[in-house]
C-alpha cells in the first residue's frame, strides 16, 4: 500500500515528532534537546498523463531544514502543533515548556512544569485540546490543563490537575465534539496509562476508568464511522498494547474492550504497539490504521476486516516512536536516528478490485526494499510479480501474453471447427 520515498538521517536519537496540519512541515525533538523543523517538498496529485510520477521520483525534490536549535538542556520529550499550526510547543526534561514560531523557531513564551514537590516532575506528553487549552502529562501520572491566551502560555499554575491513572499517561486522544458544541472543539479526551483507559472532561474531571486490562496500554486513536450494528456512526477507539494486540473500544462503553485484532503474535506475546495513526479516508475505502511496533516494523491494519494487510520496515533495531500523515497524504514514521517518508503509489487507486489491490501492495513492498512478509494475510504471495512495478493495466497485458504463449498459438481449424477436419494449407 505504501512505498518508501526517502530516509532522513538525524543527528541524535528521535524522542518525538509533530506534523503541521496544513503545511508540509515536520518538527522533530531529539535526545540532545535539539528541536529541528523540516520543510518537505510539495507534490501535486498525479494526472492520467503522468500516473507514475511521485514526489522525489525525479530526484529534484529536497527536504530543507527550516531551522534548528537546542531548545532544552535535557532531552525534548514532546512536541505538538496548535490546531491551526500557527504555534509549536515543546516540553523537555529540564522541566520547561516552550512556545515558539514554527516558521522561525523564535521563542514567544515559556513556563516551568508545575510541580507540588521539591523534586522536578518531568513531562511526558503534550496535546493541544483547543486554542485555549493545552494538556500536559508528567512522569508522576498527573495531567495538567494549561491556559493559553492568543496561543501563548499564560501562567505556570494550571487551570486544573487530574490523576486519571496510577501510572504515567502513555497517550492522549481528544474525542470529537458533541452536536451541541458551539465552539467546535473537543471538551473530552481519552487517556491511557498503565493497564487502564480513562475518559476526562474539561469541566467535570475524570468521568470513568476502565477495568484492569492486565496488559500495558501504550497508544490510542479515535476512529469515526465505526460502531455496533445499531449505531455505526458512534465511533470506536483503537488502543495498542504491550503484547502486540490492538483492542477496540466502543465509544460510551468504557468499562472494557469489545474486540481485538492480533497485530503481532509470538510466544508469550508479540512486539509492543508503540504508536498508531488512522490512515486518511481519501487514501482507502475501509477503516485502516498504521501501527508502529517496538521492533521497528510498521503494520497496516484493516479494522473493517479485522486483519493485518501489510507489513513494512522502518528500522531493524530501534522502535518506532512517531507516526503521522502530513497535509499531502504522506505517511511519516520516526524512530532511532531516522525519519522515513512513505507514499501510496499512483497504481494502487481506489477503483481497482481486491485482487489488483493485493498485487499492487506486493509490488510496492518489494520495490521499497523495506518490506517484510505480512503475518495476517495468507492470500499474499511475496514472490509473485516481485519484479513488477508497472500499473495494473500493464500487469494485465503481461498476464494475457503469458496465457497466449501457454496455448502454443492459435490453431487454424477447418470450416467445421474443433469437431471437423483440420484445414491443411497448400493442398487442393
Amino acid at each position: 500500500m505504501f512505498e518508501n520515498l526517502c530516509t532522513l538521517p538525524l543527528s541524535a536519537e528521535l524522542f518525538t515528532q509533530a506534523v503541521h496540519p496544513t503545511e508540509p512541515l515536520l518538527g522533530v525533538g531529539l535526545a540532545t534537546g535539539h528541536v529541528q523543523c523540516f520543510r518537505l517538498p510539495a507534490t501535486d496529485k498525479p494526472t492520467e498523463d503522468d500516473a507514475d510520477t511521485s514526489v522525489l521520483s525525479d530526484g529534484k525534490g529536497t527536504i530543507d531544514t527550516t531551522w534548528r536549535t537546542r531548545r532544552h538542556k535535557g532531552s525534548c520529550r514532546s512536541l505538538v502543533f496548535s490546531h491551526d499550526g500557527s504555534s509549536l510547543y515543546s516540553a523537555g526534561t529540564d522541566s520547561l515548556i516552550k512556545h515558539f514560531s514554527p516558521a522561525t523557531g523564535q521563542v514567544i513564551s515559556k513556563i516551568a512544569v508545575p510541580t507540588a514537590k521539591s523534586v522536578p516532575d518531568s513531562p511526558t506528553l503534550l496535546s493541544a485540546l483547543s486554542p485555549q487549552t493545552l494538556l500536559l502529562a508528567c512522569d508522576s501520572g498527573v495531567l495538567h490543563l494549561l491556559d493559553l491566551r492568543d496561543g501563548a502560555l499564560a501562567a505556570s499554575k494550571p487551570q486544573q490537575s487530574h490523576f486519571p491513572h496510577d501510572d504515567f499517561v502513555s497517550s492522549l486522544t481528544p474525542l470529537p465534539p458533541s452536536a451541541e458544541s458551539t465552539s467546535g472543539f473537543s471538551k473530552q479526551w481519552i487517556s491511557t496509562g498503565g493497564t487502564t483507559l480513562a475518559v476526562t472532561d474539561l469541566r467535570r474531571g475524570v468521568l470513568v476508568r476502565s477495568e484492569d486490562q492486565e496488559d500495558e496500554l501504550l497508544c490510542s486513536t479515535f476512529i469515526a464511522g465505526m460502531g455496533p450494528k445499531k449505531n455505526r456512526d458512534n465511533g470506536v477507539v483503537a488502543v495498542g498494547t504491550g503484547s502486540g494486540v490492538l483492542t477496540l473500544w466502543d465509544k460510551g462503553a468504557w468499562d472494557d474492550q469489545f474486540d481485538r485484532v492480533i497485530v503481532d503474535a509470538g510466544r508469550g506475546g508479540g512486539e509492543s504497539l508503540d504508536c498508531i495513526v488512522q490512515i486518511p479516508e481519501d487514501l482507502t475505502r475501509d477503516k485502516k490504521v498504521a501501527v508502529g511496533l517496538g521492533d521497528g516494523s510498521l503494520r497496516i491494519v484493516n479494522l473493517t476486516k479485522r486483519e493485518v494487510e501489510t507489513s513494512l520496515r522502518h528500522d531493524d533495531l530501534e522502535a518506532i516512536v512517531g507516526l503521522g500523515f502530513d497535509c499531502q497524504g504522506r505517511m511519516i514514521s520516526g524512530g532511532g536516528q531516522t525519519v522515513k517518508i512513505w507514499e501510496e503509489p499512483a497504481t494502487s487507486g481506489l477503483d481497482g478490485d481486491d485482487g489488483s489491490d493485493e498485487e499492487s501492495d506486493d509490488d510496492d513492498s518489494d520495490a521499497s526494499g523495506d518490506a517484510v512478509p505480512s503475518k495476517g494475510n495468507g492470500k499474499r504471495q511475496a514472490s509473485k510479480d516481485s519484479d513488477s512495478d508497472d500499473s495494473d493495466s500493464d500487469d494485465g497485458q503481461k498476464r494475457k501474453g503469458k496465457r497466449k504463449k501457454g496455448k502454443g498459438g492459435k490453431v487454424d481449424l477447418g470450416p467445421l471447427g474443433a469437431h471437423g477436419i483440420l484445414k491443411f494449407k497448400g493442398l487442393d
